[in-house]
């Protein structure tokens, strides 16, 4: 069983930008967001670059949630995308930035969630030490607001403040 223990921040400024190391653009639909009630995980489906996933992760709102993610053809990722997933997708650029002994990944949002910008790290173990850098803002981890199969249905420019 794959398990991700992942911590959401907001951004505080975009000194990060000096320290990118490498980009992705991103697309992602969900066939199943998993906040219905009877629904124990989302399915979701991505294009990084050139590279397709299909990922299952459990629907519990925290850092530490079961996550399970496979490789599929990228014919068959653009059409789940484009038939699938009732035509909204996510469309994001992840930048990755090392610092310390961590990688975060920046997403900064297109489209109805422009204007929106959160860095993500994954860690060994929930109180695993991370340095925090300057440019991270508040923590958002446990706010579902901040996940993407929210921003699915509820974009960030319907309710930013």
């Amino acid at each position: 069983m794959g398990i991700e223990i992942e911590r959401k921040f907001m951004m505080k400024n975009d000194e990060w930008k000096a320290h990118v190391t490498e980009t992705h653009v991103i697309k992602q639909g969900y066939l199943q967001s998993g906040f219905d009630t009877s629904q124990k995980s989302s399915v979701r489906i991505r294009i990084s670059n050139k590279t397709a996933n299909i990922n299952v992760k459990s629907a519990e709102l925290s850092a530490v949630r079961q996550e399970f993610e496979y490789e599929i053809p990228l014919h068959d990722a653009e059409e789940m995308l484009r038939t699938l997933c009732n035509g909204v997708v996510i469309e994001k650029t992840r930048f990755y930035v090392p610092y310390e002994s961590h990688l975060w990944e920046i997403d900064v949002f297109n489209g109805d969630n422009e204007g929106l910008q959160m860095a993500e790290v994954e860690l060994a173990s929930l109180d695993e030490h991370f340095e925090r850098p300057d440019w991270l803002g508040p923590e958002v981890s446990h706010d579902e607001r901040y996940y993407n199969n929210y921003l699915i249905k509820h974009p960030y420019s319907q309710w930013r403040v």
